[in-house]
């Protein structure tokens, strides 16, 4: 059977593209629209964030990725998830979806999301995942520089089959092979919760 592969690493690329196309010292109309847009961006309201992409560090053969662009807080955040396993030659899939729920607490983050979409392809002796979509899934990520961690809702199932409520997830317990995820954090003053519960 063909490996599903979705090459989520590509948007992050992108982005760091685009980033530095505004910061490179262009002249010009391209100059003054990249300062409108970095004008418009000081006086944007601050708020939580986790992004990045990572494979985890496993034994060879057992591949798995997670990505994450997830913007706002508690239930009013939004952006994406995305999470690949594939093991040997045969097995594996992904899985993607809606964040729903984002809290911060200085690097680390809990974020959760419901699925859009998944795949996975059967293997004689390996897990069967069944359609995921619809289930909400939660992550936490230790944003420690060169020492990111991660962990995810499904820790205890062995996969992915429970639901959980917004922003649960387990311990961040998973090292990186590679990549890097970034926790920034924020909160709303106390004043400003008071205010919107009154």
């Amino acid at each position: 059977m063909s490996r599903v592969r979705r090459p989520f690493g590509a948007a992050v690329a992108l982005a760091v593209c685009a980033a530095a196309a505004l910061t490179s010292g262009a002249t010009g109309p391209a100059a003054a629209a990249g300062n409108d847009t970095r004008a418009a961006a000081r006086q944007t309201p601050d708020e939580p964030s986790l992004t990045g992409a990572a494979k985890l560090k496993r034994k060879p053969g057992d591949d798995v990725h997670f990505a994450f662009n997830a913007h706002g807080f508690a239930d009013k955040a939004r952006g994406t998830f995305y999470v690949s396993h594939h093991m040997g030659k045969d097995w594996g899939g992904y899985f993607k979806g809606r964040i729903d729920c984002l809290l911060t607490g200085g690097p680390v983050a809990v974020a959760t999301g419901i699925v859009t979409e998944s795949h996975f392809e059967a293997a004689p002796g390996l897990p069967q995942v069944g359609d995921l979509k619809g289930k909400r899934f939660g992550f936490t990520v230790l944003d420690d520089g060169k020492k990111d961690r991660l962990g995810y809702s499904w820790a205890l199932d062995g996969l992915p089959e429970k639901s959980v409520g917004p922003c649960q997830g387990s311990a961040p317990f998973e090292t990186l092979e590679k990549g890097n995820y970034k926790v920034h954090h924020w909160m709303p003053s106390r004043e400003a919760t008071k205010a919107t519960k009154g």
